[in-house]
């Protein structure tokens, strides 16, 4: 268990599966009680979303830095590495061309 995440749910599978108290279920994994106890206050990021899968549908072209300008200039202020995990849980990529074209046959220069 590495993620605080992950240490939450054993906490919480210990806690309900053996009965045991939030204390002792946090010292049997070796986890401190923030941790289980912290709530995420993330804001809700809807807007920044929707507008971004807009323009990445408009322009297929266009990666998470050319993203950044045209949504700063639209008004809606975003931190670039913001801008990049939410670029990612949206499944977004810039859309990679073939690669070089090369002549059939051989590949080794030894015979």
């Amino acid at each position: 268990m590495v993620t605080p995440a992950a240490k939450r749910k054993a906490v919480a599978r210990l806690k309900e599966g053996f009965g045991m108290s939030e204390r002792r279920a946090c010292k049997a994994i070796g986890c401190c009680r923030m941790t289980v106890r912290y709530e995420t206050s993330r804001p809700n990021d809807r807007e920044v979303r929707e507008r971004m899968k807009a323009i990445a549908q408009e322009r297929r072209r266009f990666g998470y830095r050319r993203l950044l300008v045209m949504l700063r200039r639209e008004g809606l202020v975003v931190n670039h590495k913001k801008l990049f995990r939410l670029y990612r849980e949206e499944k977004l990529a810039v859309r990679r061309r073939g690669g070089r074209k090369r002549a059939p046959g051989r590949r080794c220069w030894c015979r």
